[in-house]
């Protein structure tokens, strides 16, 4: 009887959060504009994790003269041009795809886990733990992003994805610990953990068990908005020459670094600065519909 009762009182419980996923999926998909920018960002992200098996190496060079700086052609070789070298575009393109994508996935992850658990702390236990927390959150914040992450590069010497992706994660893990600190602050004080705490449930079991779930939605669309701001600073900090040279390892950001600079000192063609750009705008564009979507889909239900 006793496991009867304890399998009914699990699948209760089970119940609601059923609902929520369920309701959260349909809100999703009742928006057009939002599911068709994750399923492009999907694509993109599939393809660029499959360019190293699939494509050349980026290094390799057209000996033929007429290939150098070559216009886009719409059949044959080099759909998008080549540049000054002779080396292809497109996948050149796949490689920078594959980098920075990566480097923007593990930065991400590694910030979200660091706020996670820094904001959890802080929102959780309050008192000097939250008051030293915020300081140094407080501290690092009055610094503007790139210029704190300029300084750090130079530092980093030489530089490489991995250290330039673990000093954008070191920085931003700030703004995800001040969202998640507000919502587990938050919760904290509701019922349902008072009850947990009078029932003698452990603080890791309430945090892990109640607060973290509850709080998934506030998450979720901050990690996605800060996917975004983590593809910007990359491609900003490349494009400015705080990174890896394209001769060894292309990313977004120094094939728009590298156009630029080759299209005001020996008028490369346009065609050199599209590629990358292009696929960097539609990243970006694709994350921000997507993070928007999101944070409608999950937004609490108003009460009838």
């Amino acid at each position: 009887m006793s496991g009867v009762l304890e399998a009914g009182t699990a699948t209760t419980r089970r119940e609601p959060r059923r609902a929520v996923r369920g309701r959260t999926w349909r809100r999703l998909m009742q928006q057009p504009v939002a599911v068709s920018a994750g399923i492009v960002l999907a694509i993109v992200f599939v393809i660029g994790a499959i360019a190293p098996r699939v494509a050349p190496s980026p290094q390799t060079i057209d000996l033929s003269d007429r290939w150098r700086d070559h216009a886009p052609l719409l059949s044959g070789w080099h759909l998008l041009g080549t540049d000054a070298l002779g080396r292809d575009l497109l996948v050149r393109t796949l490689y920078g795809l594959h980098t920075s994508e990566w480097s923007a996935l593990e930065a991400t992850l590694f910030a979200t886990v660091v706020g996670i658990a820094l904001g959890g702390i802080a929102g959780y236990h309050g008192g000097w733990a939250d008051a030293l927390i915020m300081r140094l959150a407080d501290m690092f914040g009055v610094v503007p992003a790139i210029m704190l992450l300029l300084i750090a590069g130079t530092y980093f010497i030489p530089v490489t994805v991995e250290k330039l992706t673990l000093i954008i994660a070191l920085y931003l893990w700030i703004p995800v610990a001040r969202v998640v600190r507000a919502e587990i602050a938050s919760l904290s004080a509701r019922e349902f953990v008072q009850s947990a705490l009078a029932l003698g449930a452990s603080n890791r079991r309430i945090f892990f068990r109640h607060l973290l779930p509850n709080g998934s939605s506030t998450i979720i669309v901050a990690a996605t908005s800060l996917l975004g701001e983590v593809i910007v600073l990359e491609a900003t900090l490349e494009f400015l020459g705080v990174g890896v040279p394209s001769a060894e390892q292309p990313t977004l950001g120094n094939l728009i670094g590298d156009a630029q600079t080759g299209s005001v000192l020996v008028g490369l063609g346009w065609w050199n600065l599209v590629a990358p750009a292009g696929t960097l705008v539609l990243i970006l564009v694709c994350v921000n519909l997507l993070g928007d979507g999101l944070a409608e889909a999950l937004r609490p239900a108003r009460p009838r």
